[in-house]
């Protein structure tokens, strides 16, 4: 199934680019009930674990589906470029009764036991509560978790932000919107977002499209903002790899006797989508020595590959990023996120 956002004349002109800390801070709790994304964020996990158990985060929890809808109002496309917190949440604050209830109740019908549970019922009961006390637990959230890593997190979203603007002037929004995910596609005048995810039709009708990366997202896109919300795709940010643990000039002495000196350089040079050329100027090795590594690395699991034009971009596994960053097993035990609900 897919998500189709059809576009005129007028969209293509009203197409840009934003940061939103609200963004990350909803899809940090998100990442906190997710098991699978813990190999791409554990020192971040490890750092925050007194923190979030001080957090009830089960109202959050029973309105994220693992497949279907999630409420737009607690996450919505910024207005500007790059607002602060205050002025997303203020904007969350502002969110009538009428429209929370209707995407609460989206929200707890995709989500198996909501709507019976006694949390579920109560934001149902009283939306305008439900408000209140759903921006507060984001609030709270942004404070503890995300606030004090927000530089980190800030700088490479705005590189991302740089990055695909200017290949937006070299090469145009079809190209660039390849190059966001091997999941996005555009075809006469339509974007097309493959994915697990309920058929989703949206005409933009002159509001444009924000396109917003993301750090806890990845490697998802997400999009389905359903009218009066601002159409948005939201895509995961280049660099990752790097994002928490930044890679050694020369790979660990373990890891070289792991994998070899020269694979393990290679994989720990792998700092976000690079080609084959790119890494063999960067190591300065024979374009041929790096392509064999590259095979076995991704043969192993360690890498996954994507073609672009005529290249070919690898990028580190959440395995990959484990070995070549040093992580070890995540810290965070989330397991219990459904049980609660």
């Amino acid at each position: 199934m897919a998500n189709q956002l059809h576009f005129g004349p007028e969209d293509l002109m009203r197409c840009r680019f934003a940061v939103s800390p609200l963004w990350e801070t909803q899809e940090a709790v998100r990442t906190l009930a997710r098991p699978e994304r813990y190999g791409y964020h554990q020192p971040w996990l490890r750092r925050i674990r007194q923190a979030a158990a001080g957090l009830d985060l089960r109202p959050m929890w029973l309105l994220m589906p693992r497949r279907g809808y999630a409420p737009d109002f607690f996450c919505r496309a910024p207005l500007g470029p790059g607002p602060s917190f205050d002025a997303e949440i203020a904007r969350v604050r502002e969110t009538s009764a009428e429209a929370a209830h209707t995407d609460i109740a989206l929200a707890l019908a995709d989500t198996p036991g909501a709507l019976e549970s006694a949390i579920g019922r109560a934001m149902l009961a009283d939306p305008e509560r439900a408000v209140r006390d759903l921006a507060d637990l984001l609030e709270r959230t942004w404070r503890l978790l995300v606030e004090p890593e927000w530089p980190r997190l800030r700088a490479l979203l705005d590189a991302d932000v740089a990055y695909h603007s200017r290949r937006l002037a070299q090469v145009g929004f079809e190209r660039v919107v390849g190059e966001l995910s091997p999941r996005l596609r555009w075809t006469d005048s339509t974007l097309t977002i493959e994915g697990p995810v309920a058929h989703h039709e949206r005409v933009l009708g002159g509001q444009g499209l924000v396109l917003m990366p993301s750090v806890f997202a990845w490697p998802n896109v997400v999009s389905g903002y359903e009218p009066p919300w601002q159409p948005a795709v939201v895509y995961p940010a280049r660099g990752i790899g790097s994002l928490w643990t930044a890679a050694p000039d020369a790979a660990p002495a373990a890891l070289a006797r792991l994998l070899g000196r020269t694979r393990a350089d290679v994989l720990c040079a792998l700092d976000g989508p690079v080609g084959t050329s790119t890494l063999a100027r960067r190591l300065g090795l024979a374009l041929s020595s790096v392509s064999g590594h590259l095979k076995v690395l991704r043969s192993a699991g360690l890498l996954t590959s994507r073609r672009y034009g005529h290249e070919v971009l690898y990028a580190r596994t959440a395995l990959g990023i484990a070995l070549a960053t040093g992580g070890s097993s995540a810290v965070i035990d989330a397991g219990d996120a459904a049980d609660q609900q």
